[in-house]
């Protein structure tokens, strides 16, 4: 059983992995949501997909003043550390960081768009672990379910995800999925 983990989920502003334009994380700490951070991010490269603006309605006049995804992170990597490190000294907090699991609906993409980003900002990627509530509902509810979108699997659950396609809300309903299924 995972009882330290940090759901993540990334809204991208056109199909370019690295086109990051908000994250949402949740962190937990002993099976317990601990802290929450969401921000806006200036995506690289800066154009915004119709039918991606559409899904999750940012646009690139709710980025145009917010910071790039480098220092997004860094503000991240602070509260992290202090979340689950703040006992410790740190002297490299991003190996420190890859010590606790990421947790994704649909991993692969998150953790694709959260590895372009890294090489776009030229930022060493400490081979993160992440999980995948996608994979775990399949094998967890099979057919049981209609599908297994973030949205289903969280009211499986027990959650009530509202307002689907923001990063936080969707990162809080992967949290409720990985504290009941894993």
């Amino acid at each position: 059983m995972i009882r330290d983990f940090i759901a993540i989920d990334f809204e991208t502003a056109n199909q370019e992995p690295s086109s990051v334009c908000s994250v949402g994380v949740v962190m937990v700490r002993d099976g317990q949501i601990v802290d929450s951070f969401y921000s806006l991010i200036q995506p690289e490269p800066n154009y915004y997909n119709y039918w991606c603006q559409r899904v999750h309605g940012i646009s690139q006049d709710d980025t145009k003043d917010a910071p790039v995804f480098s220092k997004v992170w860094q503000q991240l990597e602070e509260r992290i550390v202090e979340v689950y490190f703040s006992d410790q000294e740190t002297d490299d907090k991003r190996y420190q960081i890859a010590t606790i699991p990421f947790v994704a609906h649909n991993a692969r993409f998150d953790e694709g768009c959260l590895k372009a980003v890294f090489r776009v900002y030229q930022m060493d990627y400490p081979d993160y672990r992440f999980y995948d509530t996608l994979a775990v509902s399949r094998r967890q509810f099979g057919h049981s379910l209609p599908n297994h979108q973030l949205q289903t699997v969280a009211a499986a659950c027990g959650y009530n995800l509202q307002n689907h396609h923001h990063a936080l809300a969707d990162a809080e309903a992967c949290a409720a999925i990985a504290l009941y299924l894993l």
